[in-house]
């Protein structure tokens, strides 16, 4: 194949179609992974800061008595906290909450503001000139001067008497959450084009045997065309040769007729392969048509082992049939076909079948079968042609010599007969010992 430019360019599209696809799934499969990973990563991170969040909330809204003011029981929740505009020593930051939530050493802060924004008190890591405004979300992603990134909680703190009394904000760093993304997307720059890689070779062979069949069915198509023409080529060639050896004034009358009966015996050659050439075309495009009908095989094989009799005993060849006595064994299909299926298996055995050697044709039974065989003493066919034996235009040892029969498309045919009649048609052979041809049909 990598022989022929038109299906090298075609298996190379094929190619480029293939890795293309998956690539461009490849490729949108990793960005949805990305995504998936960032937004459950994020979904567990706010969790978290939700869970502390919550827990704070909840303890310090049943303590709170007036709106912006400190109560001591504040202090006591939170053992670390800072108050504004008073220096905080970091000795105590390392303590925990005593519910055992708030954990500044995972990078948690909180941070109390006035209704106005003003910033109350603080503690955890306090991240370096981070915004205090508060905002109108919810949620906040916020950037510290040293370009870290924080994920923020802001909830509205109110007094028992349930006025407003200021916010409360929590959040954490997102250090950890954004090394993880890195790796993850260094992971997928390294992976993809690596992908990308394989899917490439992959696809190159994938072509390559998707095509198979196609050049197969080129090259048979080539082989048939070649053969079609060397077979119509030899009887014409004979005919215009022996037309000019005619058309001259010395020719006689004799030579005339002789040259009519060559003309007659090459065209009916030709016939004989122009209608076999349209058997296998019919069968190619819309397959054989079996007329149903019950066939005697006993009759068939008794009808062909008369019809060859004389043909047997000129080539000094026994043949024979060997067929059981009761009741005939019938099948359904075309009679007409089944007697041109055996006959040529029969004329195959008889050419390739020396003098003094047997021809043998048996029928027998099985449960669900009618096996025909016809079996020779003849030159057998080696195993590597074997697998060959009914390819149209085939001869073993590429003889196509005149005297060895047809044009090599009778076991071709009989072979699409077989199958047709939903049979099998198979080989075995010896060289140098004989063929035995096995035919098996449904009863």
């Amino acid at each position: 194949m990598k022989h022929s430019k038109v299906f090298h360019s075609t298996r190379l599209r094929l190619a480029g179609l293939y890795a293309g696809t998956m690539g461009a799934i490849l490729m949108i499969c990793g960005l949805a992974f990305y995504e998936a990973v960032a937004r459950s990563h994020l979904s567990e991170f706010n969790h978290r800061i939700e869970s502390v969040a919550g827990t704070l909330h909840d303890a310090l809204e049943a303590s709170l008595q007036e709106p912006g003011r400190l109560e001591p029981v504040v202090e006591k929740l939170v053992p670390t906290l800072c108050i504004a505009q008073t220096t905080c020593s970091n000795a105590n930051l390392t303590a925990l909450h005593y519910l055992g939530v708030f954990q500044p050493e995972n990078g948690y802060y909180i941070r109390f503001l006035t209704l106005s924004g003003h910033l109350l008190a603080s503690s955890g890591k306090m991240p370096t000139r981070l915004p205090e405004e508060v905002e109108t979300n919810l949620w906040q992603t916020l950037t510290a001067s040293d370009g870290t990134r924080y994920r923020q909680l802001s909830l509205l703190l109110k007094t028992v008497d349930q006025s407003p009394w200021g916010y409360m904000q929590v959040g954490r760093s997102l250090h950890d959450f954004d090394e993880h993304l890195i790796w993850v997307r260094l992971i997928l720059l390294i992976g993809l084009p690596s992908a990308m890689v394989l899917v490439v070779g992959a696809s190159w062979w994938l072509a390559g045997l998707a095509m198979q069949p196609v050049y197969r069915s080129y090259l048979q198509m080539q082989q048939f065309t070649a053969d079609a023409a060397h077979e119509l080529r030899t009887p014409l060639a004979s005919i215009q040769a022996n037309l000019e050896s005619t058309l001259v004034p010395e020719a006689t009358d004799a030579d005339a007729w002789e040259t009519l009966r060559i003309v007659e015996r090459q065209n009916n050659r030709l016939s004989k392969l122009v209608q076999d050439l349209l058997i296998l075309s019919r069968m190619d495009l819309q397959g054989l048509p079996v007329k149903r009908q019950l066939c005697s095989l006993n009759d068939l094989v008794n009808d062909l082992i008369e019809e060859f009799a004389a043909l047997a005993i000129a080539s000094h060849i026994l043949l024979s049939a060997d067929i059981p006595s009761g009741p005939p064994i019938t099948v359904l299909g075309h009679e007409e076909h089944l007697y041109r299926l055996v006959a040529n298996l029969i004329t195959n055995a008889l050419q390739y079948t020396l003098a003094e050697g047997t021809v043998i044709v048996r029928l027998s039974r099985d449960e669900h079968y009618a096996v025909l065989q016809v079996q020779d003493t003849g030159i057998g066919i080696a195993p590597n042609e074997q697998a060959r034996i009914f390819d149209r235009f085939y001869r073993v040892s590429s003889d196509r010599s005149r005297h060895t029969g047809g044009a090599g498309l009778g076991l071709a045919i009989a072979q699409a007969i077989a199958q047709a009649h939903r049979g099998r048609l198979q080989v075995h052979s010896i060289l140098g010992q004989g063929s035995t041809f096995t035919l098996a049909l449904p009863l």
